[in-house]
């Protein structure tokens, strides 16, 4: 799966002041009509039980210059570190990434076991083009730049 390219993703739920995100490439497009997404959340990650409780997420997609941020997000930051320095859209629900390619919210729709992450399938409830142009993708084991 490494030679097939995945845009990339910050996926971030706010449960009651409990902010989480964490840095997915398996964010896919499922239906048109209603329009659905899927992500795989490791089940031992800290998004995963916040995301079943919070039942609602917001998803990034990173543009080309925000591979700084696919990083931050991915490496596990301790919570109390993990929004410093980060700009965030100002809005309610859960946190968007300023400069993004564009932002999904979603209502969690379904959750399906597989392995050791569970797939939740989120029905979009908005969809907006954000101001970064090209997408950031991973490819063999490295972000790269469109």
């Amino acid at each position: 799966m490494g030679r097939f390219p995945a845009g990339v993703a910050v996926v971030t739920v706010d449960l009651e002041g409990r902010k989480a995100g964490l840095t997915v490439a398996s964010l896919v497009s499922l239906s048109l009509e209603p329009p659905l997404v899927g992500v795989a959340i490791r089940r031992d990650a800290a998004l995963h039980e916040l995301l079943r409780e919070a039942g609602v997420f917001a998803a990034s997609l990173l543009a080309a210059d925000q591979e700084a941020l696919a990083q931050h997000f991915a490496r596990g930051v301790p919570p109390i570190a993990l929004w410093e320095g980060i700009a965030i859209r100002a809005r309610e629900g859960p946190p968007q990434l300023e400069g993004a390619a564009g932002w999904l919210d979603c209502r969690v729709a379904a959750e399906h076991p597989a392995g050791d992450h569970t797939f939740f399938v989120g029905e979009i409830e908005t969809a907006e083009p954000g101001p970064g142009r090209n997408p950031l993708v991973f490819y063999r084991q490295s972000f790269v730049n469109l």
